[in-house]
């Protein structure tokens, strides 16, 4: 399941995670830590609702 920001649109792919900022390619949305925000905005996971492409 990806996960869509609900500001940006930036979308969240599990398959390839965010790398850039530490989370590594496989890494279900809930298991992304509290604190990272979205790579795009800099808003929080609340902001984020499941995407289906």
């Amino acid at each position: 399941m990806k996960y869509i920001c609900t500001i940006c649109g930036w979308i969240y792919d599990p398959e390839v995670g965010d790398p850039d900022n530490g989370v590594k390619a496989g890494t279900a949305f809930e298991d992304i830590p509290d604190d990272w925000v979205c790579p795009e905005c800099g808003v929080g996971k609340d902001q984020f609702e499941a995407y289906e492409d």
